[in-house]
């Protein structure tokens, strides 16, 4: 979230720090309550509101970065201080990529923060939200979600920055962690449930960062350039999707430009589409420093977010664009008191909505056994088995030496750093490490040779650090099985410079698997890498950053307590020359007009280019099977069943996929993600599925009759494992049909 170069420092002392202020008297509130819609009580409340007042809620103030708050702070990342004879509450918000964001504050130069010193945090990481995606259950994005949401309410946090849902054009996006993938089908459902979670906890969550805020590279100058159809038909598209499905309280307009209109300035985004197409009722407020001038008020930004609340600077500006230059253009009539006006009902309005005026934050503790427990089981749905040669997994019980590599595996699970890092409940699993660009690599205290020794009782587990690859072959060679945790760091703010693992594993995995023929890889990393040891290794666990209980997660699936059931929400490729730009763009612009709408799997299909693993692939200890298509249409409504059958030996999960072909070459790509649902099923049971498309992935957008469009004609449908595996075939004969944009 946060501007790269600067120090991301919290202070979480989130206890008794709820003054008068920020848990005012909501008695003159509470009295406009007749049962109303949240937009008649938001403007009830807004006609008794001086100019005065109504300024004060279009800025947010950043106290994460000093150890002295202004009364009623709590040290989050931001703060709207409350308006008591109006019984307003202060707005307390907080970075939420994968939990409650807690970072240390620094002590100034030279000095560590107290985390370091071996203090713990007090927030539950849940897995990547990478992670999350590759469950493919939305109903698991919902829990993780209400659970952050929890641990919010219960530190004073009323507002969450969560909801990440940049699609996954650059794969070696620092942040690609963050998001959910390259779909905006998937994206959008597991967003809209992580925001529902949220919210059903009275806690505010925004969606971010709107839009085509894609790479980190020069993401405070880029450019993204693409053409309006391409837009609306890919990253514009799971916006609205999820903002349908999870109706966030807010909207974080990104760093970038688009088509060289930075994000929060852009009226076509803003007001156009967002507030005009899309009839989005709640506030935009910038990233941290992502104003540009009052100028943005007239283009559809509500709030300012990041001012420095001693200086009234925001950050990159002389003043925040909503202090000064807005009281004087409200004075000179360039921006017209109706506009402030709305700018504060839509703010109030989603206050309303979630409930923050009957349900202020209490302070209460942690259920931090229950909270983690939701983290495993995310981790656990979310584990992609990529590869399993001669079933060497599940590990057999009867193994006698198992020997454990890399990654401090014997301690813990990595996670991904910048804004959305979590300090976890116990501290850092080894001291956390300082990087040049401020950010913190952290190891979650959850040790995967620790979980697999309770599941493994009779078996010897030896642990070698790998840092030397001739040392861990010697240990892999004395073993029956030997297991590779190999990690890729990424964070906010920088870029990955290509898709190699770093520090020469790449190197330990191949003397392992010379020495020993039975050998497993475990992947904690931020998106996809290159494997050039493929076909060397028997089995191959993408666990992402598996989050609190990682390590017990990625045990149960080893061991098979847990039947891997993740599917993966972005393509791996082979290597860098098969992406839409082989090298990052280091430029003022970047042309994403070169995939256009064909995002991801869209690309590969588009371009017949083999991925080294393909979107929706995963899998499993068990086999299912997919029969009795029946494809119902009646004009744009088309609605698929079959039936899903559990033809191996165990209890497992399946992810059936639907996909759907535009007539002629209508589409972006081959084909476009339609729909999907997660199965439970026993050995040998069955169940039918049932999958209604939404018309507008069987449409295109028309730019000039500014509407989507759906052609008459038959549209070839598909029923499958993955986006490359195929095994029912239909068609739908759909009739022409327009709808609003």
């Amino acid at each position: 979230m946060k501007l790269a170069h600067l120090p991301r420092t919290a202070v979480f002392a989130r206890t008794a720090l709820f003054t008068a202020l920020s848990l005012a008297s909501l008695t003159p509130a509470l009295a406009d309550q007749p049962v109303s819609s949240p937009d008649q009580r938001a403007e009830q409340l807004l006609k008794r509101m001086p100019l005065q007042d109504m300024q004060h809620m279009v800025q947010s103030y950043n106290d994460m970065m000093t150890s002295k708050q202004p009364p009623g702070s709590i040290g989050a990342a931001g703060y709207v201080p409350a308006l008591p004879k109006l019984g307003i509450p202060a707005l307390q918000e907080n970075d939420a990529g994968i939990g409650v964001h807690n970072y240390p504050i620094d002590q100034g130069p030279g000095k560590q923060p107290a985390h370091v010193r071996g203090e713990a945090g007090n927030a539950t990481p849940l897995p990547s939200t990478l992670a999350i995606a590759a469950s493919w259950n939305p109903q698991v994005a919902y829990a993780g979600g209400r659970m952050i949401g929890g641990e919010a309410h219960r530190q004073g946090i009323n507002v969450l920055l969560a909801g990440g849902i940049n699609l996954t054009r650059e794969p070696r996006d620092g942040r690609t962690f963050e998001y959910l993938g390259e779909d905006p089908l998937l994206a959008a459902r597991i967003d809209g449930g992580e925001i529902r979670g949220i919210q059903s906890q009275h806690v505010i969550s925004t969606i971010k960062h709107y839009a085509l805020n894609d790479q980190e590279t020069n993401r405070t100058t880029v450019s993204a350039n693409i053409g309006e159809q391409a837009m609306r038909e890919s990253d514009l598209l799971a916006f609205e999707l999820a903002i349908e499905d999870g109706h966030p309280g807010s909207v974080m307009c990104g760093y970038n430009k688009v088509n060289s209109v930075w994000d929060c300035s852009n009226k076509h985004l803003l007001s156009d589409i967002l507030k005009g197409d899309w009839k989005y009722p709640g506030w935009v407020m910038t990233d941290w420093g992502a104003d540009h001038g009052v100028q943005d008020a007239m283009a559809g930004t509500d709030q300012v977010s990041g001012v420095d609340h001693s200086t009234g600077f925001s950050l990159g500006q002389n003043f925040s664009s909503f202090g000064p230059p807005l009281q004087q253009a409200l004075e000179k009539g360039e921006v017209p008191k109706s506009r402030l006006e709305d700018m504060v009902h839509r703010i109030l309005r989603s206050m309303y909505a979630v409930g923050l005026f009957e349900h202020p934050p209490e302070t209460k503790p942690l259920d931090v056994e229950a909270d983690a427990l939701v983290s495993q089981h995310a981790a656990e749905e979310g584990i992609v088995l990529l590869k399993n040669e001669h079933a060497q997994l599940p590990l057999h019980k009867d193994l006698k030496t198992v020997a454990i590599i890399g990654a401090h595996a014997d301690v813990g699970v990595l996670s991904g750093g910048g804004s959305a890092e979590v300090w976890p409940i116990g501290g850092p699993a080894i001291p956390a490490v300082k990087t040049p660009d401020w950010q913190w690599k952290v190891y979650d205290p959850s040790s995967p040779m620790k979980a697999l020794q309770k599941l493994l009782p009779n078996a010897k587990i030896v642990y070698d650090d790998g840092s030397d690859p001739a040392k861990a072959a010697a240990v892999a060679k004395s073993a029956d099985v030997a297991i590779v945790f190999a990690t890729q760091w990424t964070c906010e703010g920088v870029d990955q410079p290509n898709l190699a693992l770093p520090d020469n594993q790449d190197a330990l995995i191949d003397a392992v698997a010379a020495a020993n023929t039975h050998s497993v890889v475990v992947l904690e990393n931020g998106g996809p890498v290159k494997m050039p040891w493929l076909s060397k290794v028997d089995a191959v666990v993408e666990a992402w950053f598996p989050g609190a209980r990682g390590g017990e997660a990625i045990a149960g699936v080893l061991t098979g307590k847990v039947n891997p059931s993740g599917r993966l929400p972005v393509t791996f490729p082979q290597d860098e020359q098969q992406l839409p730009r082989p090298q990052i763009t280091n430029a003022l612009d970047v042309d994403y007009n070169i995939e256009g709408a064909a995002v991801g799997y869209k690309w590969f299909d588009k371009k017949n280019l083999q991925p080294l693993f393909p979107f929706g692939f995963g899998l499993s200890y068990s086999r299912f099977d997919y029969s009795d298509l029946h494809v119902s249409a009646q004009g744009d409504h088309v609605t698929v069943s079959f039936k899903v059958s559990n033809v191996g030996p165990r209890e497992g999960k399946d992810v059936p996929q639907v996909y759907v072909s535009l007539p002629g070459d209508l589409g972006e790509a081959p084909h476009r993600l339609a729909g999907f649902e997660k199965v439970s099923l026993q050995p040998g049971q069955s169940r039918t599925v049932s999958v209604t498309i939404d018309p507008r992935l069987l449409a295109t957008f028309d730019v000039s009759g500014h509407q989507w469009k759906i052609a008459a004609g038959s549209y070839p449908i598909q029923v499958g494992h993955s986006s490359r595996d195929f095994v029912l075939k239909g068609e739908a004969t759909v009739a022409a049909a327009t709808m609003a944009p």
